[in-house]
């Protein structure tokens, strides 16, 4: 059997903690694989917990009991997470941004691995204590966001359709009301998505006068699930009447100026 410096353990346990983020490890899993005592493991892992405190990048918290072990929880510092905030309204306030009718292009956003891993951890640390089995978005562009909140949390992505799928199999449909046009709309989910009783955070990249939100409560209600949280990315802050009041968001999207530039700033009682 090779020896292992502790140097090497070190880098091997964090790999696997971040690796597998809100999943409790067995000291088991690296007594066996390093044939290592409980306590060189233990010492080790202090080592691990201190070095991520210090950079404020998450925790490693222990689990007691016979299931336990320890698991690594997401994080960032106030800091950091502001920089990235004022960096993102950096891109966003483009001119070449603004599209016909006054909408703001994100999708390439929507699709950079950098800035939505970034934007999951700062969204994923805020619903860490809510028990949460799924994270829930609507197809398609909230998808990246969404499925690196629910890598984070350590917890399955379902995605709601806007139209029937035979692939899905049985499906439940609701029609809503959409809070920024007034239109009805529909949203579908396969029976087989989510188990009764379930706790839910919705996840997407815009949102406007949470139509969506509030669909996404009552379909979640049909299943006898509940939302225990809301997360977005931009919040356009100028539509005064929201059909949601609690979620949290990264950025608020204020409207256009007179030189038609867009108005935004990081949300910074969220961060």
């Amino acid at each position: 059997m090779d020896k292992f410096t502790r140097n090497q353990r070190i880098s091997i346990i964090t790999k696997t903690l971040i690796e597998n983020p809100n999943k409790v490890i067995n000291l088991n899993t690296f007594t066996e694989l390093f044939s290592a005592a409980k306590s060189t493991i233990s010492e080790d892992l202090y080592v691990i917990k201190d070095i991520l405190s210090r950079l404020k990048l998450g925790g490693v918290e222990t689990i007691s009991g016979a299931a336990g072990g320890v698991k690594y929880v997401c994080g960032l510092s106030e800091e950091k997470s502001m920089e990235f905030a004022n960096r993102l309204c950096g891109i966003l306030a483009d001119k070449d941004r603004v599209i016909p009718g006054n909408f703001l292009y994100v999708t390439d956003i929507m699709c950079n691995p950098q800035i939505i891993s970034t934007a999951g951890i700062i969204l994923a640390s805020k619903f860490i204590g809510n028990n949460v089995d799924y994270v829930v978005t609507v197809e398609t562009k909230g998808i990246p966001l969404a499925y690196e909140v629910a890598k984070l949390l350590g917890v399955q992505l379902v995605v709601v359709r806007r139209d029937t799928k035979i692939t899905e199999g049985s499906t439940l449909s609701i029609n809503y009301v959409s809070g920024s046009t007034g239109r009805i709309q529909s949203m579908t989910l396969s029976k087989k998505s989510l188990k009764k009783g379930s706790n839910c955070v919705f996840i997407d990249d815009f949102m406007k006068a949470g139509g969506t939100a509030k669909g996404i409560i009552d379909l979640l209600r049909e299943f006898e699930c509940q939302l225990v949280g809301i997360g977005v990315l931009i919040d356009t802050v100028s539509t005064q009447k929201k059909l949601i009041k609690e979620y949290v968001s990264i950025v608020n999207f204020n409207g256009f100026d007179e030189d038609g530039n867009a108005v935004l700033m990081p949300t910074k009682d969220f961060i």
